[in-house]
């Protein structure tokens, strides 16, 4: 399974760089982690760093043509577009490719102690 970011333009690939980082990337770069950790494939396109992805994909050109740099961040599963213009949670990535959310893993919030 593979999950195919298609971010806004930022200053590094990820965003969570410069002095001042926006949580949400943040969120959603651990979010990323976590999903690599679980076996899935995650792929990030940022059009600075790479602007190929931009032109030759065919689900990103139809998501900007109408709206343009608007519709980002776009998130494709398998190449099935699931989420624009918003970051997803760790929840709907979770469900997005079959997985579990288990609040007693070491990544969770809690780091296993069941407080969250």
């Amino acid at each position: 399974m593979k999950v195919t970011i298609y971010d806004k333009p930022l200053c590094c690939s990820t965003g969570v760089c410069g002095p001042k980082v926006d949580p949400a990337l943040a969120t959603f770069a651990d979010d990323l982690r976590w999903l690599a950790a679980q076996g899935i494939e995650v792929v990030r396109h940022n059009p600075a760093q790479s602007p190929h992805a931009f032109i030759t994909d065919a689900l990103i050109r139809g998501a900007m043509k109408g709206e343009g740099e608007a519709v980002l961040p776009v998130v494709a599963v398998d190449g099935v577009e699931k989420s624009r213009q918003t970051y997803p949670s760790r929840a709907e990535l979770a469900a997005w490719t079959n997985l579990s959310l288990d609040t007693n893993d070491d990544t969770a919030c809690c780091g296993g102690t069941g407080c969250c």
